[in-house]
């Protein structure tokens, strides 16, 4: 008898088919809640759903395994049910993100060439400028002004069982990452790695994921979104979706849905425990929060701790996870989550890492600080179309080079301190503006602080710093805040310019928007 292909290859049922499954599993669950409509969905109903869109797209349209199919909206349940019958079919889902101006959103569609498009009614006039490829068969409005064509005809379709055995390395999502800085990267992401990583995150949760009342906050254009939604599909639990973040909306839905966890960024911890109704919201069910996007200072989770509910960090990348680190052994004590609070803890149960000197590749001592390299079997496949950035990203060890400078101390605990591509010369010292931020943070004056290099005559370049004050104080002064830095850090670390602003300009995955800082104080 012949021996079989790798299975990481060899077609099988149940790759992809997440509702299909979950659905002979529990399927009067409740999956998913719209907190704005107040729309509750079941496994079984959802499954439904997925098998009429997936025999609209290859029946009526004509796709096939391989094409692309994007959209653009808010979270709402019907990109869960493109996500869901893409996975049935081999189809692969290119989500697009509203936040990008329409320039960096045709240079997407010209490389993605999609046969369908999905778009969202409130982003009508931003769709309008676009150029779609004619490679598109197939346009459809999403609204919440009564039935469209979506209800009349795409969910009107047939629901017979539409999955098809795909292999795990048949290609799942196109995903769009680093924007601000540069074209696009659209990141391939097979199943493979979807699969592994809901893998990681159920062996990470110690009481599993079965009676996780998830509250959504990551946009689907990004992989945090799908990354949270997997693991919680996968095992049974329930998703809430939000439209988009508000502080006051966020924290009605956890009291109202019993929400018990949620992930998010700093600035969405900030808004929250400075609104008004933060103090008299019901949180009892809420008994963690994991952040990610990029480090989170203690002055944003404190209000939290306060409430007894436990805020750790985690770290992760589009190309090598999308979870890779998670502090998950800290347990829910206040004095040790301090004493850690800006660790990412260790990497996750399947993942390999490594701290490198990013000159030598070889590995730093505990202590120091390096460029921080990534493998494990939720690695993704690589840039589409773009071999030579894939090459310089993945090496031919399965190395993932995340450009991220982390430090490991002699307990285990890492902590992602910069990165590589943000660092900057003044005088010739190296700066990272990551480390200016978190001295800046420790101030009981500033509760966000972005940090970028400036051009100057002497020095070629020099720090400058945009600073938020929570609402309960008084905007910093800035020369009595260099005066305080200089008691912290070395003299060519001080910024020369400090500004004081109401907001943090953000890119959509919630890290600072380094761009739009420098165009500030340009």
């Amino acid at each position: 008898m012949a021996a079989a292909m790798s299975y990481e290859q060899l077609p099988m049922d149940w790759v992809g088919d997440w509702s299909g499954r979950r659905r002979k599993q529990t399927p009067q669950r409740c999956a998913v809640v719209d907190a704005t409509s107040g729309n509750r969905w079941t496994y079984a109903e959802l499954d439904e759903r997925a098998n009429r869109v997936a025999n609209w797209l290859t029946d009526v349209v004509g796709l096939k395994a391989g094409d692309a199919v994007c959209f653009i909206a808010r979270n709402r349940v019907e990109p869960i049910d493109l996500y869901l019958a893409c996975g049935k079919t081999g189809i692969i889902l290119a989500p697009l993100s509203q936040r990008l101006a329409a320039p960096e959103l045709n240079d997407l569609l010209a490389r993605i060439q999609p046969k369908a498009l999905f778009h969202e009614a409130v982003f009508e006039d931003r769709v309008a400028e676009l150029s779609v490829p004619e490679t598109v068969m197939a346009r459809v409005t999403w609204s919440d002004d009564g039935p469209g064509r979506y209800e009349r005809e795409v969910l009107a379709t047939s629901s017979a069982n539409a999955n098809q055995p795909l292999a795990m390395d048949e290609p799942f999502l196109y995903i769009h990452t680093g924007g601000t800085t540069a074209t696009p990267k659209v990141c391939v992401v097979p199943h493979r790695q979807m699969i592994w990583n809901s893998v990681e995150l159920v062996v990470s949760a110690p009481e599993g994921l079965a009676n996780r009342v998830e509250l959504l906050f990551f946009p689907m254009f990004h992989i945090g979104g799908w990354n949270t939604f997997n693991p919680i599909f996968h095992s049974g639990g329930t998703i809430v979706l939000l439209r988009e973040f508000d502080a006051g909306q966020a924290l009605s839905v956890i009291a109202q849905e019993r929400v018990n966890h949620f992930g998010g960024v700093e600035a969405m911890l900030t808004f929250m425990a400075e609104h008004p109704d933060f103090a008299n919201t019901d949180l009892s069910s809420l008994e963690a929060i994991t952040t990610a996007g990029a480090p989170c200072s203690e002055p944003a989770m404190a209000p939290y701790w306060q409430r007894g509910i436990a805020v750790v960090q985690s770290y992760g990348q589009t190309e090598a996870g999308p979870s890779n680190f998670l502090n998950g052994r800290l347990g829910t004590d206040n004095e040790t989550l301090r004493a850690h609070h800006d660790s990412v803890g260790t990497s996750l149960f399947h993942c390999d890492y490594r701290i490198v000197d990013p000159e030598t590749s070889q590995p730093v001592a505990a202590g120091e600080s390096g460029v921080l390299l990534l493998r494990s079997p939720h690695n993704f496949d690589g840039y589409l179309g773009d071999p030579e950035r894939t090459a310089r990203t993945i090496d031919a060890d399965g190395w993932v080079w995340s450009g991220d400078l982390a430090c490991e101390d002699e307990s285990g605990y890492v902590r992602i301190v910069g990165r590589a591509d943000n660092m900057f010369v003044s005088g010739g010292e190296n700066i990272s503006p990551e480390e200016i931020e978190a001295a800046l943070m420790d101030h009981p004056a500033i509760s966000q602080a972005g940090v970028v290099a400036v051009s100057h005559d002497r020095w070629g370049q020099v720090p400058a710093a945009l600073v938020v004050a929570p609402e309960t104080s008084e905007p910093p002064d800035p020369d009595q805040l260099k005066a305080w830095l200089k008691e912290r850090l070395a003299g060519f670390k001080i910024p020369k310019h400090i500004d004081v602003a109401s907001r943090l300009p953000l890119t959509g995955a919630g890290k600072i928007d380094r761009t739009a800082l420098r165009q500030h104080f340009e």
